[in-house]
């Protein structure tokens, strides 16, 4: 789940603000209450901040941020009763379990420590009829905190809705997100492509030109005008890819950019201020604007510079000159100060970023650039990872923890001591690590699931073999790949999960950040004037390098250059889609 940045205005949603702890008066004396123990336990208080910040006919979602005021706790539960017929359906960060009117919410591993003054959030989808009734009171390790305000009651002035500008702690709880009707449309005219035409997808801003529409397409007005009309009534998240940095994807080519690696101030005046002033236009205000910032280029900074085997001349240039440091930060200050933009910063994958020696460095990279040119953490309501990419989600049929005739799976040549073995494992320790570094402990992950099912008959059904860790691994794994460091055009590879709100602890959505259908590169040199070159990892004949420990590419043949319709890749990953196309 994500949080409301501290600089964000009060919010006006449906709020219960609960005394900090219960005291008992008597002769002019104070006794505070203790948590459940005897005399002498540690005292324990609480503040509970009750949103509901989306709410329609049947069905809300709520978010609740405990702050504890009393002793620091290594474990927490909050207790409340709902006062009409709610039910959770579906919650995030806290086990949560209902029986009757009672409900019951328990820290998750790595949120139960409690500090005094510290706070957590974590949060639900419900469903009622009738009236939705903020509790009347609440319990933390047992202590009641009284005084509850109670929005429904027409004599509050509380708003039970987010007015315009007002964050939300998960911007694609409760709402829909937007269709864009030119992807729509191509993915429409494929045979078979109508039965994933209505899922929303990432519009990608890669180019200044892309702003007012490149090529005769939708500009970035154009999609968000359509996005007020889809929204109707309800809520709209709209998700947009900022990616345009100088020097742009300096260890690739075949995502080359526009500005050269010293045009900083041409990406500031030139595209991210013309994309914030359209942003900010009040037009604008009752949308929820999701930013994917530039990907694929805070990771280059650690794994593919000097002194690293993989090192590129560009990617030592862009250490050198800080603009990526400096771009990524200015973006995120100046979109973040829309009061209605979440910015999810890319955070690479676990086949990039899952060693030892990638993940700490990229956190500390990550964390800087969040503090660059203005920004600060607040600026980030969350980081997404897979973005384009085809890792699995989950690994089901071994662990990282899994061992072989006395061999651990890390030594397995497809694992080659990667930490983690697959993508919901890796964002989720990403998420700890990067609250460990001063982010926020309410920032949640993205999850690019839009070519990482592995379906088809190639999908194993068990573990392979014990007789090595080779065997085992690689006969149970889902993703297909030659080898993790392949990304262009995979063979094999199949539509993911379904893009959905808050699917797993920690995980603000799953989405379909790439367009399925929209090449990652050509597979041989093609002449174009969007600044986009060649890259071998693209050519299916292509033998390999360093950094997919020279294997073959894995590549399709035949695609034409990055972002153009690739109708032979759309139809493999419908053919290959998990779960399956109906």
């Amino acid at each position: 789940m994500s949080r409301t940045p501290s600089t964000a205005p009060p919010r006006r949603s449906r709020t219960a603000l609960l005394a900090a702890s219960a005291l008992i008066a008597s002769g002019g004396l104070t006794a505070t209450a203790f948590s459940a123990g005897t005399a002498g336990a540690a005292a324990a208080g609480c503040t509970v901040d009750y949103k509901v910040t989306n709410q329609w006919d049947t069905g809300f979602g709520t978010s609740v941020t405990i702050t504890n005021t009393g002793d620091p706790v290594s474990n927490w539960t909050l207790e409340w009763s709902f006062a009409g017929n709610q039910q959770v359906t579906q919650g995030w960060n806290a086990t949560i379990t209902q029986s009757g009117a009672a409900v019951t919410a328990k820290n998750l591993s790595y949120n139960g420590s409690l500090g005094t003054g510290a706070s957590t959030s974590f949060g639900f989808n419900g469903s009622y009829s009738g009236t939705n009734a903020v509790p009347a009171t609440f319990k933390l390790n047992g202590v009641t905190c009284n005084g509850v305000t109670d929005p429904t009651d027409p004599t509050d002035p509380t708003d039970p809705t987010d007015p315009p500008g007002d964050r939300v702690d998960n911007p694609y709880a409760g709402a829909k997100v937007y269709v864009n009707p030119e992807w729509s449309a191509k993915a429409a005219a494929e045979p078979g492509g109508s039965r994933i035409a209505n899922q929303p997808t990432g519009v990608w801003l890669d180019r200044i030109a892309a702003i007012e529409g490149a090529n005769g397409g939708m500009g970035l007005r154009d999609h968000l005008d359509e996005a007020l009309e889809q929204k109707g009534s309800g809520e709209l998240a709209v998700q947009l890819v900022i990616y345009n940095l100088p020097g742009r994807d300096c260890s690739a080519l075949a995502s080359n950019g526009e500005l050269g690696p010293t045009e900083l101030d041409k990406y500031k005046t030139q595209y991210i201020d013309p994309i914030a002033e359209i942003l900010g236009d009040s037009k604008y205000a009752g949308l929820r604007i999701v930013t994917t910032v530039e990907i694929d280029s805070l990771p280059n900074l650690v794994t593919n510079v000097t002194p690293r085997a993989t090192a590129t001349a560009n990617c030592d240039t862009m250490k050198a000159n800080g603009n990526y440091v400096k771009g990524v930060g200015y973006a995120l200050n100046k979109l973040g100060s829309v009061g209605n933009v979440y910015n999810y910063v890319d955070a690479g994958h676990h086949g990039w970023l899952g060693w030892d020696d990638n993940l700490g460095p990229s956190a500390d990279m990550f964390k800087q650039a969040a503090t660059a040119e203005g920004a600060t953490v607040d600026d980030v309501h969350g980081f997404i990872v897979n973005t384009a990419n085809y890792s699995a989600l989950k690994e089901d049929h071994f662990t990282i923890n899994d061992t072989v005739n006395g061999a651990s799976v890390r030594t397995s040549k497809w694992i080659d001591w990667n930490r983690y073995v697959d993508e919901l494992s890796y964002a989720q320790a990403m998420r700890t690590l990067l609250v460990s570094k001063g982010f926020d402990s309410g920032i949640g992950m993205l999850i690019d699931t839009s070519r990482n099912g592995w379906g088809g008959t190639a999908r194993p059904s068990a573990a392979g073999p014990q007789t090595s860790v080779d065997t085992y691994v690689d006969g149970g794994r889902y993703d297909r790949r030659i080898h993790l460091g392949n990304w262009c055009n995979q063979s094999g590879a199949g539509l993911g999960e379904r893009p959905q709100a808050a699917p797993e602890p920690g995980i603000d959505a799953y989405v379909w950040m790439k367009p399925p259908g929209e090449s990652d590169g050509s597979s041989e040199a093609i002449d174009n004037d969007e600044g986009k070159g060649f890259d071998r990892m693209c050519d299916p004949t292509y033998t390999g390098n360093p950094r997919n420990n020279n294997n073959m590419s894995g590549s399709l043949p035949n695609a034409p250059i990055s972002g153009h319709w690739f109708s032979a890749q759309f139809q493999e990953l419908m053919k290959n889609a998990y779960p399956p196309l109906s």
